[in-house]
């Protein structure tokens, strides 16, 4: 005897999980940042290309234009993740724990340790260097990534002012230059020892000056 055919709809397929757009994204553009500064670190900031990027980050140069108008924005950008990465993605700020020579020579300590990791050293010189002849690069580094660092500076050294452990007509952002001027000329032209005993002094020097005391 013939089967009745059943009627009743064959049971829904199981869906497909949809793809994590914001995951892909994400994984995109830290591939971009990681390309960028590999890139820079190796043949220099003018050899480098959107078109080089997108290669080695394995995407394509419509996904960077899409996001970036160019390769300076591109690479001051994944500076900052670099650095935020450093952070441990926390708000970073100078310490104040009333001791203003401690507070500065520990960051300054933390900052020669950053300058000296590899991951930052060789893209950041080469960026640095080219800031220096290509103008509009030069004001963008400053601007995005050197200028909220000093202002920490400039925040602390007027928390100190006010708990009058620095004079009270002394221009906070000239007086970090004592200290934040002669490391960088340091770091950048290689002119001496580069280290925690260095940084210490120039707190020293920028806090107590050369005359006898």
């Amino acid at each position: 005897m013939a089967t009745q055919k059943s009627t009743r709809p064959p049971a829904p397929a199981a869906e497909r999980p949809h793809p994590d757009a914001t995951r892909r994204s994400q994984r995109s553009r830290q591939a971009i940042y990681d390309a960028a500064l590999a890139l820079v670190g190796e043949v220099g900031y003018p050899k480098t290309t959107i078109e080089g990027i997108a290669a080695r980050a394995g995407v394509g140069k419509q996904t960077i234009y899409r996001w970036w108008s160019s390769k300076a924005d591109v690479l001051l950008e994944a500076f900052l993740d670099l650095g935020e990465q450093a952070a441990g993605q926390e708000a970073y700020a100078i310490p104040d724990t009333g001791d203003l020579a401690a507070d500065l020579k520990a960051v300054l300590r933390a900052t020669v340790d950053e300058l000296r990791d590899p991951r930052f050293e060789t893209p950041s010189r080469a960026l640095a260097a080219e800031g220096v002849v290509n103008e509009q690069l030069g004001r963008e580094f400053v601007a995005k990534l050197l200028e909220p660092s000093l202002q920490l500076y400039v925040d602390r050294l007027r928390a100190a002012q006010e708990a009058g452990q620095v004079r009270p007509d002394i221009d906070p952002r000239i007086a970090l230059e004592l200290f934040v001027s002669p490391l960088a000329q340091r770091w950048l032209q290689h002119t001496g020892p580069f280290s925690h005993a260095y940084t210490d002094t120039l707190v020293d020097y920028a806090l107590h000056g050369l005359a006898p005391r």
